[in-house]
């Protein structure tokens, strides 16, 4: 993939997420990843646009609400301000917009989007029955269903929730998806990273390749949505609506130019509603003759104790839970460090402790907290100038400049931990370059002060790369080193395809552990 340059757009997006309940760390590790996305691509001068919101229609919300004894709007209210806002800052995040399904901007022109596919002949009426997950506001194939055990034997349930599906019967309108099976298919072999990772494509493929159905995209059973334009007792299926935020976000129906300027996006969603993205909404873009999106990734599941991240299981995990002992830093690196982007990922205390201590504090911070101190101590506090550069010091600059170059195109490639790692490897090399070179020990021999200081130089030049390289993950500690490395500006503010060339001159001051020691078990 060519390495986007300067001026490029980037729109990168998040799912809406459904407003029944409170988020989990698997609806934060999503929100994490694309802000990381997001903030190196604008560091790298690119136009970016970084949109997440939540999805506040349909059925689940409905009798959510009405077991709650308030309106549905009252209920999405409630959640959205005390529960998701307040994630964004929990976890640290820079979106450029938030869209709320429920909000006028987004209503009416799902209307224009679906009278436009009416007007034009894809969508037709007709009856429907078949098994209806409530959880997934899904119909489900055969293929979709398990034997119920325990309480729900003798019954149908749905394979992802565990909960029985519910018979339906009703007359719907279809949109006319089958008619788009071929250009779906060329699209898949025409744009290899179109579904990405590779076993998302190939299940993307194969699902298409065995036959598309026409899809009910409206229910009339009850009233919580978007009133199809043309017969208002239907409301619009709550995902054929969710799907349109991508575009109503972003000016559809009614800002041309910053529809052109943002559209088409790159969407990040969990694997079990890749379909939606990559089969659905490509078709529903295709008959409104609309840019199908950029890429559509479907990354793993967060899995504790063996099985996926769930509310209704007793899995799910609040990000605060994990915040407030280890900070927002911690739990953006570790998620996005120790997961294959694309692939399931198991969670742990103990992997989250270990990592935070042996990699974050003793690796980054301890790196940190020594040069430093060790600028303060042997030349009260001013960053030296370098003498005459060995090999060593050489080898540090290569790996700056290796790390800046190679960072960058692992997250052009959406290898978000192949990125990290890299620039990792610079954090292990300055620790080992300070081991070897013992400036502490050069520091006792005056004749020695050139070599001292050039060691000096050389490891507040590496700790700057790092800062900036390091500054869309570890948002707080970098902007906190930064200042003590006296550095210009923020640290967001330098260019990060650029890092390795940061000279470091001026004046350095204290540095307080950019990640204390967490010494208690983390449970």
């Amino acid at each position: 993939m060519e390495r986007m340059s300067d001026g490029s757009s980037f729109f990168v997006t998040t799912p809406i997420f459904y407003v029944n309940d409170v988020p989990h760390i698997g609806h934060a590790y999503t929100e994490v990843a694309a802000d990381v996305l997001a903030r190196w691509h604008r560091q790298r001068g690119d136009d970016t646009w970084f949109l997440t919101g939540t999805d506040e229609h349909g059925q689940k919300i409905l009798r959510t609400a009405t077991a709650n004894g308030v309106t549905p709007q009252e209920w999405a209210d409630k959640l959205v301000e005390e529960a998701w806002k307040p994630l964004l800052e929990t976890i640290d995040l820079s979106n450029d917009d938030f869209i709320r399904t429920t909000e006028k901007r987004h209503e009416e022109n799902v209307q224009k989007f679906l009278q436009h596919l009416y007007d034009t002949g894809y969508i037709y009426t007709g009856e429907y029955e078949g098994f209806y997950c409530v959880g997934c506001e899904e119909y489900k194939q055969p293929g979709d269903l398990l034997d119920g055990e325990g309480d729900y034997a003798g019954q149908k349930v749905c394979a992802i929730h565990s909960k029985p599906v519910e018979l339906l019967h009703e007359k719907n309108y279809f949109f006319k998806m089958s008619a788009f099976a071929e250009q779906l298919l060329a699209l898949y072999e025409e744009r290899p990273d179109f579904v990405q990772p590779e076993s998302a494509r190939n299940e993307v493929m194969s699902f298409v390749r065995s036959g598309l159905d026409d899809l009910s995209i409206s229910r009339s059973s009850f009233d919580w949505g978007v009133k199809v334009p043309w017969d208002e007792s239907h409301v619009v299926y709550v995902w054929f609506d969710a799907l349109l935020n991508y575009v109503t976000a972003v000016g559809y129906g009614q800002d041309d130019a910053e529809f052109e300027r943002r559209w088409p996006a790159t969407h990040l969603v969990g694997k079990d509603i890749l379909r939606f993205h990559a089969v659905i909404w490509p078709a529903m873009l295709m008959a409104a003759g609309l840019q199908v999106p950029h890429r559509v990734f479907g990354h793993g599941w967060l899995l504790v104790g063996g099985e996926k991240m769930s509310k209704s299981k007793l899995t799910g995990i609040a990000p605060t839970q994990i915040t407030d002992t280890f900070g927002s830093d911690a739990f953006r690196y570790y998620f996005l460090r120790a997961i294959h982007f694309g692939q399931d990922g198991s969670f742990s205390w103990e992997d989250l402790h270990a990592r935070y201590t042996s990699e974050l504090a003793n690796g980054f911070g301890n790196l940190a907290s020594r040069v430093i101190a060790m600028v303060n101590r042997y030349c009260d506090g001013v960053i030296p100038a370098a003498g005459d550069m060995t090999d060593a010091d050489a080898a540090i600059r290569a790996i700056e400049r290796t790390a800046t170059a190679t960072a960058s195109i692992a997250i052009d490639r959406l290898a978000i931990h192949e990125a990290i790692g890299t620039v990792w490897e610079l954090v292990d090399a300055l620790n080992g370059y300070i081991t070897e070179q013992e400036p502490w020990a050069l520091a006792k021999d005056p004749e020695k002060r050139e070599r001292l200081e050039t060691v000096l130089n050389t490891a507040v030049r590496g700790l700057g790369t790092l800062a900036v390289l390091l500054s869309p993950v570890l948002t707080k500690a970098t902007a906190t080193l930064w200042t003590a490395l006296g550095g210009d500006g923020a640290v967001q503010d330098v260019r990060i395809d650029q890092a390795w060339e940061w000279t470091g001159s001026g004046t350095v001051t204290p540095l307080e552990a950019l990640f204390p020691r967490i010494e208690t078990s983390a449970e």
